[in-house]
């Protein structure tokens, strides 16, 4: 048994948990400088020519599951252990102490009294009436009284040892909620055009919500830079019923357990007319040897595919841009506006943006956020300091001794406990 208890002791140690929560933080800073989930071929281009902090490589950085620390065994193990250390702390300390708090102490002798941080011996002419006028005052200044046989036991803010325990309970809960929603959450994200749809599976498999697209607007500063990007999305049930929603940066759409965000655009098409063909919509893709914002395509400019031309765009309100084969530049092309290019014409009818959608879906939310609510209050609850007063009355000796203690404000106290003897009726 005194194995266990140490062990105990070890686990529930201050030092332990400060070691355990400087662990955590150090992982979660790697967290965000380490790209997260992405394949094994982006990190070892990545870390083997740059090493993350010069020494460690791709190999490595995969090898400590570094490439998704937050759902890596080690991580939750440091999660796990913090949270029984919280555990055995709350139910060997902060428990033990509130229950402490909640039963009375009686004090029966004045040297119990003269031990206590706080003490005051008063010489009474009528102890008797003093002794019942400092319990009325006590009960109006909101103290819980007990009295018994010439001894009051008063105390105020015992809820403040609620506190430590409920701070405890919340961060359990929290690391609980965030490993749940991190081991079986979702993430997909997506480029979607006006008119495409993406189907999600529920837990089962089985199709769920549908996510539709049908409206993307980018609005651009007079600079034609883009500031702002809206999405008009349809959500549609699995029983049929669908609601429109607009979401755009920072002003995301949750919808029963799902949050969707506006995260990015890109161009998905053009829509142009070749000589006197119908109006073609021709896929686009992004070009980044190019630029950082390029997208184009290789349009044949022969029937038998040979002699190519590129198409490239870097806004949906153009233009776009023709090369030759060779890499030099033939001409621009605006909108609605035809033109001669070797031996076709080409008409460009329009550029079609794609919303960059970003869905996720986290079942540990709502375990998340009851565990903040549960920190705040017992946040402030721990900031209410708990009180205690003891008065002993001697009428042979005309004498009340008074005492108390506080764990948290002593110094106020001890400016309290001289206002309460001074509403006496003898004074020293």
């Amino acid at each position: 048994m005194k194995k266990i208890g140490k062990v105990l002791n070890w686990l529930s140690s201050l030092k332990i948990a400060i070691l355990l929560l400087l662990l955590i933080a150090l992982a979660s800073a790697f967290g965000t400088l380490i790209p997260q989930q992405e394949s094994n071929q982006f990190y070892y281009e990545n870390f083997n020519r740059n090493p993350f902090l010069g020494i460690i490589n791709g190999n490595i950085l995969i090898s400590l599951e570094f490439d998704h620390i937050y759902s890596s065994f080690w991580f939750l193990f440091l999660l796990s252990w913090l949270g029984i250390a919280l555990a055995v702390c709350s139910i060997r300390r902060q428990i033990p102490v509130f229950q402490s708090e909640l039963n009375w102490i009686d004090y029966k002798y004045p040297r119990q009294i003269a031990k206590l941080s706080i003490a005051k011996t008063i010489q009474a002419k009528d102890p008797l009436k003093s002794f019942d006028k400092l319990k009325t005052v006590l009960k109006k200044k909101g103290w819980n009284i007990k009295e018994k046989g010439g001894r009051i036991a008063a105390r105020q803010g015992a809820m403040g040892r609620l506190g430590p325990i409920l701070i405890h309970l919340g961060m359990i809960l929290l690391m609980l909620g965030a490993t749940y929603g991190s081991l079986n959450g979702q993430t997909i994200e997506k480029f979607l055009a006006p008119g495409r749809s993406i189907d999600l599976l529920d837990t089962n498999q089985a199709k769920g919500l549908t996510i539709g697209l049908k409206k993307f607007q980018i609005e651009r500063d007079p600079q034609g830079r883009a500031e702002q990007y809206r999405s008009i999305v349809t959500v549609t049930e699995p029983n049929g019923y669908q609601e429109d929603k607009e979401i755009s940066v920072n002003y995301p759409l949750r919808y029963k357990g799902l949050t969707l965000y506006q995260a990015d655009w890109s161009l998905a098409a053009i829509t142009v007319q070749i000589n006197n063909s119908p109006k073609l919509q021709i896929p686009i893709n992004s070009l980044p040897e190019l630029g950082e914002q390029v997208w184009g395509t290789v349009l044949p400019t022969k029937n038998d595919g040979s002699d190519p031309i590129l198409l490239t765009a870097n806004s949906e309100l153009g233009p776009i841009v023709i090369y030759d084969n060779d890499g030099s530049r033939l001409r621009s092309l605006n909108t609605n506006e035809l033109a001669k290019v070797k031996d076709i014409s080409i008409k460009l009818i329009s550029i079609i943006p794609s919303s960059g959608l970003l869905l996720k879906r986290d079942p540990g939310v709502p375990f998340v956020y009851t565990s903040f609510a549960i920190i705040l209050i017992g946040g402030s609850l721990s900031l209410i300091s708990t009180k205690k007063i003891w008065v002993l009355l001697n009428e042979e000796k005309s004498l009340i001794y008074i005492g108390g203690l506080s764990n948290r404000n002593l110094a106020g106290l001890s400016k309290e406990l001289p206002k309460l003897i001074s509403l006496l009726d003898n004074q020293l």
